[in-house]
C-alpha cells in the first residue's frame, strides 16, 4: 500500500474475523436506544489524523457505541470525550469534543489508531483476533515512518500489542519494556532514521476516569511530553 488512505480504504473493508464481524454487524443493528435513529458503522474503523503525523496514538479496540457507530477512534463515547478534551488543552486538536465523522475536527501532527479495528464483546479482543489485525497496524506504522518521532499508548493491552510491530522499524529491548503510566523508552532505529520515543498512559476508559485513576492533567503531562519528543 502506498498510502494511508489507501491503507484505510481496505481496513473498512476486513472481514477476518468471524466473530468480530457478526458483534459488530449486531451492534449496529440492534443499536443502543439512545442511538436509534442513527445509522451505525458498524465496520472496522481506520486511524485518524493526518498522513504525515510526529505523534501517534495507539488504544485497545474501538467501543461497541463510540467507534463502532461514528466510525472515527475514541469517537461518541465517554473515553473519547476524555482524551479529545485533553489534545485540544495541549494544542494536538482544533476543538476539545469528537462527535461524528465530518464534525470539523482537525489533529495537528497526531493520528490516533488501534492494534484491533473492529470492537469487541466486552471490550476483549482474543490473541488471535489482535494477531490478525496486526499486519494492518504493522502497515501503518511503516507508513508514518518518515516522519513518526513519538507513540502515546494508552493502556497496558496496547503495549503488549504494539511491542513486537513496533519491532519491525526500531529496536524494542529485552526483557521488553514494562508498562506504567508516564514510563518512557527510547527505541533505537532498525535503519538509518531517528529514534523513537514511546510512552504509556493509561487507558481513557471510564473505568480509569471516573474512579481518579486517570486524571485530565495525568493525560496531559504525558501529552504535551510525547509532543515535546515528536517536536510538535
Amino acid at each position: 500500500m502506498r498510502s494511508l488512505s489507501e491503507l484505510d480504504e481496505r481496513v473498512v473493508t476486513c472481514r477476518a474475523c468471524p466473530r468480530l464481524v457478526a458483534w459488530r454487524e449486531e451492534v449496529g443493528r440492534v443499536k443502543r436506544a439512545a442511538f436509534a435513529d442513527e445509522e451505525y458503522w458498524a465496520r472496522p474503523v481506520p486511524g485518524f489524523g493526518p498522513p504525515n503525523a510526529r505523534l501517534a496514538l495507539v488504544g485497545l479496540a474501538p467501543a461497541a457505541h463510540g467507534g463502532n457507530r461514528t466510525g472515527r477512534m475514541f469517537t461518541g463515547d465517554p473515553s473519547g470525550d476524555f482524551l479529545y478534551a485533553a489534545l485540544h488543552a495541549v494544542g494536538l486538536a482544533s476543538q476539545p469534543t469528537s462527535v461524528r465523522r465530518g464534525d470539523g475536527l482537525e489533529l495537528y501532527g497526531t493520528r490516533i489508531t488501534a492494534p484491533v479495528k473492529c470492537a469487541p464483546p466486552e471490550n476483549k479482543p482474543t490473541a488471535e483476533e489482535r494477531d490478525n489485525c496486526r499486519p494492518w497496524l504493522i502497515a501503518e506504522l511503516e507508513l508514518l515512518r518518515p516522519t513518526l518521532r513519538a507513540v502515546v499508548v494508552l493502556g497496558g493491552f496496547g503495549w503488549q500489542a504494539l511491542l513486537p510491530v513496533l519491532a519491525s522499524c526500531w529496536q524494542v529491548p529485552r526483557p521488553r519494556p514494562v508498562f506504567g503510566h508516564g514510563v518512557q523508552v527510547t527505541l533505537p532505529a532498525q535503519d538509518d532514521g531517528p529514534d523513537l520515543e514511546l510512552f504509556g498512559s493509561y487507558h481513557v476508559s471510564p473505568h480509569n476516569t471516573f474512579t481518579g485513576r486517570l486524571t485530565p492533567s495525568m493525560l496531559e503531562d504525558v501529552l504535551r511530553r510525547a509532543a515535546h519528543a515528536a517536536g510538535l
